[in-house]
């Protein structure tokens, strides 16, 4: 997600924040690269000029021109009016009226609307803990209401059920009947596309508002559309009177135009976005997260709630209970494998930690991808118990069998068991009565900038119930990690000596095949 845009801006503003001064003309030189990086995102050409023009206008003051870091400030104006630009504030699905509240979906055919609808009504059930019921309007697509029949049963929703012959105007109107009849809070009208706009889609959703009477209407765009999903926007609301956009297929769009351009052009606010195949692959859309992972500042509270969501709190008990006593088999590192590819694998992780961006091609050079988890796993997983338990018994005939069994060969196989033992060395300095205030140091030293208190304090606090913090509390965190050094690109990690850079007060802790530190990933202090 905005891969190009970020590698761009992050090079262009690294330059400026190098330089003891600004002059106008550097300031104009570094705005036709942001310029030229936002037309090549494929972001709208009125938009990118008034972008430009207000990004100058404050950029040129003279009070900015003789502050002490004038290229720092220049980074801060970009960001700002990027929050600006996508809309400021975060706005979610508004539930506020009388039950059961509607959702019109719309949008052209192949955008992703049926899945969507899927998705956000798993969402509100599961976060929101609402009842809700789909049903689809597409009479004209083979086995579309199939499908959404599917997907309820799949993610445990209730649909409405089918009856052949009617009109979507009618299906809606006794899917409004039923959920009034069944007690639902929410019911999701998933209405059907065409290929391009025309005037019967257009007439035929403006009858089915009619008939139910929305109290949102979102409009599902893919953003691999571009600059095109702007147009259809456009459309839609003159012609329906759109509530807001749902963005697709964000995971694979490394430009970013469809997002940067439609909050600007249509003044409707982008709610969500799709980053995922999986039912719980959606996001609240807050502008000032992705300005930030645009900039290389990183999204700390997007970690929090996605760690909240995957990380299980009776392993993550059992797991610092193990750490104490200083244990650690292979059952407890394929654990940490799998819990880092549900937080979205190496590079989402990296994604969302502030200047560890660039990280990314630099562990992809050194073959640490994504796949490399599946490996390890599977090697593990090719292991008796007794394996697992104790790594000793691995000598050259075992490691054959588990080759065979895992697809892989004996060097990958000694690497996982190098990293295993180094892992296992650190929890054992960690769990140690000398040494127990290192976790506390490391954990507690970024819990307490970051305001979660005491709570992480290691081994003999417990990692915290990530779950039950106030959402307030976490909306506060990006501020309070900026003012601690951490929203800015380079910044370091507090308690940790920097980022990247090595984990200075753990002796330089390694990434495997990397020179920089990262916490939590494995590595030892060189012995002398």
């Amino acid at each position: 997600m905005f891969e190009n845009l970020q590698d761009r801006l992050g090079s262009i503003l690294n330059g400026l924040t190098g330089r003891g001064a600004l002059s106008e003309a550097d300031v104009s030189a570094a705005l036709r690269e942001v310029r030229r990086a936002l037309l090549e995102a494929d972001v709208a050409l009125d938009v990118v000029r008034s972008f430009t023009d207000r990004v100058r206008e404050k950029a040129v003051g003279a009070e900015i021109l003789k502050s002490i870091k004038p290229g720092q400030m220049v980074v801060k104006i970009v960001h700002d009016e990027l929050i600006e630009m996508l809309g400021g504030e975060g706005v979610g699905v508004d539930l506020h009226a009388a039950a059961p509240v509607v959702i019109m979906m719309v949008g052209l055919q192949g955008s992703g609307k049926t899945t969507t609808s899927a998705k956000i009504a798993h969402r509100l059930s599961t976060r929101e803990k609402k009842k809700v019921l789909m049903a689809s309007l597409d009479t004209r697509r083979p086995a579309a209401q199939e499908q959404l029949r599917q997907l309820g049963a799949q993610a445990n929703i209730d649909t409405l059920p089918i009856i052949s012959g009617q009109s979507p105007t009618d299906i809606a109107a006794r899917a409004v009947q039923a959920a009034k009849l069944g007690g639902h809070d929410v019911v999701i009208l998933d209405t059907a596309g065409r290929t391009h706009i025309d005037e019967p889609l257009m007439v035929e959703m403006a009858d089915i508002k009619k008939r139910s009477n929305p109290h949102e209407i979102l409009l599902v765009a893919d953003s691999l559309t571009g600059q095109d999903a702007v147009n259809l926007a456009r459309s839609f609301d003159e012609r329906v009177g759109i509530t807001g956009l749902v963005l697709t297929r964000m995971d694979g769009d490394g430009r970013g135009g469809a997002a940067l351009s439609m909050r600007a052009v249509t003044g409707k606010p982008i709610k969500l976005i799709g980053v995922g195949e999986k039912m719980s692959e959606l996001e609240e859309f807050h502008p000032r997260r992705i300005a930030d992972r645009i900039l290389g500042m990183g999204d700390i509270v997007s970690l929090v709630e996605r760690a909240a969501e995957n990380i299980d709190a009776e392993k993550a008990a059992a797991m610092a209970a193990k750490m104490a006593k200083g244990k650690f088999d292979l059952d407890d590192l394929a654990d940490q494998l799998r819990q880092m590819q549900k937080m979205g694998g190496m590079g989402g992780i990296m994604g969302m930690m502030p200047g560890m961006a660039g990280m990314k091609d630099k562990m992809a050079a050194a073959g640490l991808d994504d796949k490399l988890f599946g490996r390890q796993i599977a090697i593990i997983q090719s292991m008796t118990r007794a394996e697992r338990t104790n790594p000793d018994l691995l000598k050259h005939s075992r490691k054959k069998r588990i080759a065979a069994g895992s697809g892989t060969d004996a060097a990958a196989i000694n690497k996982l068991l190098k990293m295993h033992r180094q892992m296992a060395d650190m929890m054992k300095m960690m769990g140690g009565k000398g040494k127990g205030g290192m976790m506390k140091q490391m954990m507690g030293g970024l819990a307490g900038k970051m305001g979660l208190g005491g709570g992480m304090g290691g081994m003999g606090g417990g990692m915290p119930d990530l779950s039950n913090i106030d959402p307030r509390q976490l909306e506060a965190l990006q501020k309070q990690a900026e003012a601690a050094g951490l929203g800015k690109p380079g910044g370091g990690m507090p308690g940790l000596g920097g980022l990247p850079g090595g984990l200075s007060r753990l002796g330089g802790a390694k990434l495997p095949g990397l020179g920089g530190g990262f916490p939590g990933l494995p590595g030892l202090p060189k012995k002398k």
